[in-house]
């Protein structure tokens, strides 16, 4: 048996029973959560695997749990668990001692991957949106491009620089326990090359900050204009590494991706099934590319709630998905 095992045998129900083969069945707590009517004929089941592993299936609504030794303790598994009643410093004690036993069997070759920042300036000059006193033709076209994009002064520390070549860039920074750790300038110019100019270290997640207790799940994109507009995060690109994907597995929260409908996003889902995450692609008009598309059609509320319900962790569906949400 196993912590995680022991706390869920704690909630069941009273009135259960056990088939030959090992399932516990009981009156499944999720079905009122999942839109469907309360179970009365013992739908829910529950087995227990010899490596301390346990399995949770509602033959009812459909709803899925599991956890094995070595594996983070999911978002589900939580949900479960309220369900069932358990207090949340019951829930909150099971998921520390697991992240706990986690670093303790992995520390070999997890712990010694995990990345280290180094606090870095930021461009030259560089002062905050809000603090601009200098109002040129540089300064007001950054500011005119923020309003294009949705952006908010008090979206992020926004920054803009004077100094020649980065005058005509919105300086984001990059920050890592409150520190600065590097930074990207997205040029307002759409004729410039490059289209932005970036200092990240390796391993480096924008937004993970942000990703407080109180957040059930962390949205994860690949720019971080996109990433600013959900309060999710971005990966700088299309593919995670190993370090990224270390360091969003220890928010112990539910890891949403949502892909860029291009050839990049197609390998990025399929990270993301690699690492059990789930994968949102919502149904969107077919000609939008990506969140900040999104976010202009329909606004921030509506655009964050269409990847919060769409999301999927069952890998079939993800890949049955991704075949209309790629075309």
């Amino acid at each position: 048996m196993s912590i995680v095992s022991d706390t869920i045998m704690m909630f069941l129900p009273p009135k259960r029973k056990q088939t030959p083969s090992g399932w516990i069945s009981f009156n499944a707590p999720c079905c009122i959560h999942n839109g469907t009517s309360a179970d009365k004929r013992q739908r829910g089941g529950l087995i227990s695997n010899s490596d301390g592993g346990i399995s949770y299936h509602c033959f009812n609504c459909g709803f899925k749990a599991s956890w094995q030794p070595g594996r983070n303790f999911s978002h589900k598994l939580r949900k479960l668990l309220q369900w069932m009643g358990a207090p949340d410093d019951v829930i909150n004690k099971v998921a520390l001692e697991v992240m706990r036993e986690n670093e303790g069997v992995e520390a070999k070759t997890q712990i010694a991957q995990l990345p280290t920042f180094n606090t870095v300036p930021l461009p030259d000059d560089a002062v905050k949106i809000t603090d601009i006193t200098d109002f040129n033709k540089y300064s007001m076209a950054v500011l005119e491009y923020m309003a294009e994009r949705n952006l908010n002064t008090d979206d992020t520390d926004y920054y803009w620089s004077p100094s020649i070549g980065y005058r005509d860039r919105l300086i984001i920074p990059f920050y890592f326990e409150g520190r600065v750790v590097g930074w990207t300038g997205r040029t307002v110019n759409p004729d410039k090359k490059p289209k932005y100019l970036t200092e990240v270290q390796p391993g480096f997640v924008y937004g993970i900050d942000e990703q407080h207790y109180s957040k059930l799940f962390a949205i994860v994109c690949e720019g971080q204009l996109d990433a600013i507009h959900i309060e999710g995060c971005a990966l700088g690109g299309s593919e995670i590494s190993d370090q990224q994907a270390l360091l969003l597995n220890r928010l112990q929260k539910e890891i949403i991706i949502v892909p860029d409908r291009d050839k990049a996003g197609k390998k990025l889902v399929e990270r993301a099934i690699e690492l059990g995450w789930s994968v949102s692609m919502p149904n969107w008009l077919q000609d939008i590319t990506d969140i900040g598309d999104a976010v202009q059609q329909y606004g921030r509320l509506y655009t964050l709630h269409s990847i919060a319900v769409s999301a999927e962790s069952s890998p079939l569906k993800i890949r049955l998905g991704a075949k209309k949400w790629f075309g």
